[in-house]
């Protein structure tokens, strides 16, 4: 016999409206991304800026709405007046984050072109590690001031006369990491992003400004870091950041898969921190999170340290470029059910990262096509179905125990309501491995909806991949679904991505 789940979806159940700020990625000056990844202007069919037209569709048939840019470790040692004006008069520089040669082919007005060339947003991040208060606001002021000013002329002179209008600014990058460059410790940086933020907001009131949160879970400053640095510049930033990467290194699929667990005990931490610190100020105001890193990662460990220790200062080196797995795919779309679980208070979210570096976009670096990796498909069922309201599923289903987790729900799941478009899609895993099981879902406050479709992503063989040669994990559309009554029932296959389809 099957196992049985079963859920209830109500339209007054509601979570929050998702902020599509949650389907963002990321591209920082880290191996390939930039240089063999967006830009390539010998390949076949670069446009007439150098672009990769065949990266720039695959990135919006993804929609992504926002992509934070230049870094990552690499901002805490940028300096950005490097990476503007005339290309021939741009400085090579040794980049110490990644031990890798930064030619500033490719710098901040070339790459606010290509986001509009894929239709997405630019969230800036300012370096707080070598640099401070002046360099972000004469950054902010190059970018979003309209003219008559030192940076703003500066810009038009550049080529550039409108604005680039940039309302989305990370203060930093992983302050808290004795890795980055300009490590500082709690006060040290509460104090500097407290009074950075209270500059940037004096040139453009209308930004939204990130603080440097948690590099992960495990950092021995968790969650003091949070509280500590909020504790100065709580009512002068919008959000705190997030960044958390998961692998299977240990080659058990079972604990692998239940690692959301912890990823949504991180979020639950982070925000009980930002609302005490909201008590203890007697404030009005509400820090929602960034979650802007977030995926599979440690595939290319090994090679990488072996690249940045024995081969440094390459141009852009094939640096952590992860080929994923179909299990990876299946942790990929239970990150983003985490994400959407708690879209009330996670506003922005950025896989990371979109091209080459632990990417869904891969460039073959032969000179061949661009291809998609099997992390992609979740990302982009969930950036294209998933906007609108996420409901809050009244979820009950069989359970198991792995090495490092209890209770672990079979069948995770989240719905999302989109009231425009009169749809409502179910995005559903079954993380066991050995088990079927069918789903039913009482979903009667949806009168007169039918089933659109029920797209799934499946394979035997957990360790299966794409190339550029052969992609051979795809998503299909299958007849395991029937609705019935305002009653729904599922057929969720063994180690399954469903997304199952409603409308009027």
């Amino acid at each position: 016999m099957n196992k049985k789940a079963k859920m209830v979806i109500d339209k007054d159940f509601k979570i929050s409206e998702i902020d599509k700020r949650i389907y963002g990625s990321f591209i920082e000056h880290l191996g390939r991304a930039v240089y063999g990844g967006i830009y390539d202007p010998c390949y076949k069919n670069a446009d007439e800026d150098g672009f990769r037209q065949d990266v720039m569709d695959l990135v919006k048939e993804l929609n992504v709405p926002i992509i934070r840019y230049p870094g990552g470790n690499f901002v805490s040692n940028f300096f950005w007046e490097d990476s503007v004006g005339p290309v021939e008069d741009r400085p090579k520089r040794l980049e110490l984050a990644w031990r890798s040669l930064e030619t500033n082919e490719i710098g901040l007005n070339e790459f606010s072109k290509w986001c509009n060339k894929v239709e997405s947003e630019m969230m800036m991040a300012v370096n707080l590690g070598t640099r401070g208060i002046a360099d972000a606001c004469n950054l902010l002021e190059y970018c979003n001031h309209e003219s008559g000013s030192k940076y703003s002329d500066l810009r038009i002179k550049h080529g550039f006369k409108d604005p680039h209008n940039i309302k989305t600014w990370c203060l930093g990058n992983e302050m808290d990491g004795p890795w980055q460059i300009g490590h500082k410790t709690s006060e040290e940086y509460g104090r500097i992003a407290a009074e950075t933020a209270k500059a940037m907001k004096l040139i453009d009131p209308t930004i939204q400004l990130v603080s440097s949160g948690s590099s992960n879970k495990d950092m021995p400053t968790f969650p003091e870091w949070e509280a500590s640095t909020l504790n100065h510049a709580y009512e002068y930033v919008d959000l705190i950041s997030m960044h958390q990467y998961y692998g299977n290194r240990t080659n058990d699929t079972d604990n692998f898969l239940a690692q959301t667990i912890d990823m949504e005990d991180f979020i639950k931490t982070i925000i009980s921190t930002c609302d005490y610190i909201k008590a203890k100020k007697r404030s009005k105001k509400t820090i929602n999170l960034s979650f802007d890193e977030w995926n599979v990662w440690f595939h290319s460990n090994e090679k990488d340290d072996d690249i940045m220790t024995n081969h440094p200062w390459q141009k852009a080196p094939a640096l952590l470029e992860d080929i994923y797995n179909f299990e990876d795919a299946l942790l990929v779309g239970l990150m983003l059910i985490t994400l959407l679980k708690h879209s009330d208070r996670v506003k922005i979210a950025c896989l990371a990262q979109l091209v080459n570096v632990i990417a869904p976009i891969m460039t073959d670096p032969n000179g061949g096509a661009a291809w998609k990796q099997t992390i992609y498909y979740p990302y982009l069922h969930a950036s294209k179905y998933g906007r609108g309201i996420a409901l809050q599923p009244v979820l009950s289903s069989p359970k198991h125990d792995t090495k490092d987790f209890t209770d672990v729900n079979d069948v995770e799941s989240i719905a999302v309501y989109n009231e425009e478009k009169e749809e409502v899609t179910i995005f559903a895993v079954n993380r066991n491995l050995k088990d079927d099981i069918t789903l039913t879902c009482d979903i009667r406050s949806f009168n007169n909806y039918r089933l659109i479709e029920h797209i799934v992503l499946e394979c035997d063989d957990m360790k299966a991949v794409n190339s550029v040669k052969n992609e051979s994990i795809l998503p299909k559309n299958v007849d395991r679904s029937e609705l019935n009554d305002g009653v729904l029932q599922v057929m969720l296959n063994k180690a399954s991505w469903n997304v199952i389809r409603l409308g009027k």
